[in-house]
């Protein structure tokens, strides 16, 4: 059966009803190092201090499809030393239909990536744990304000940041 609209006419791009559907979602790499264990489970100098660093890219895959990739890597030191680096990037592949194409972008930087992110930090949390450490918990990452950050850093730069 075809679908109509009220009037019998086919539905068209412009009436479609804007949807965003996760296709897949994959953990596309992932590691964990523990340079000094051992020893770094008999140190008593303290907790480490522990580095967040987050990071998202989109790129098109043909007929409405994206691949998102939201990057996390948490380093603890004490010190200068390393204790532990987590580096690991969750991915998914997202349906973007019915969206006029000024709002693709940030869907796909701060929409897609707060579905992933969950499941990122949960990985995260569970490799710390795994390497014998309290597990890292992430905060809630704020994608809206991390865009709007890199808009204005864009706009400061000038109309070829734009473009590009």
């Amino acid at each position: 059966m075809s679908e109509t609209t009220p009037n019998g006419a086919a539905p068209n791009a412009s009436t479609q009803q804007p949807s965003l559907r996760v296709l897949a979602q994959y953990l596309k790499d992932h590691s964990f190092e523990n340079p000094r264990a051992p020893a770094s489970f008999r140190d008593t100098g303290g907790a480490p201090t522990i580095e967040v660093n987050v990071d998202v890219n989109a790129r098109g895959l043909g007929s409405d499809q994206f691949e998102v990739e939201l990057s996390v890597s948490a380093r603890a030191r004490r010190g200068q030393e390393i204790v532990f680096l987590v580096e690991t990037t969750y991915a998914g592949v997202f349906e973007i239909l019915g969206v006029p194409e000024a709002q693709i972008e940030p869907i796909l930087l701060i929409e897609c990536p707060r579905l992933l992110s969950p499941f990122a930090r949960q990985i995260v949390a569970e490799t710390t744990n795994s390497g014998n450490y309290p597990p890292v918990m992430l905060d809630p990452i704020d994608f809206l304000g991390i865009y709007q950050r890199n808009l204005a850093a864009r706009a400061e730069a000038g109309p070829a940041a734009l473009n590009a």
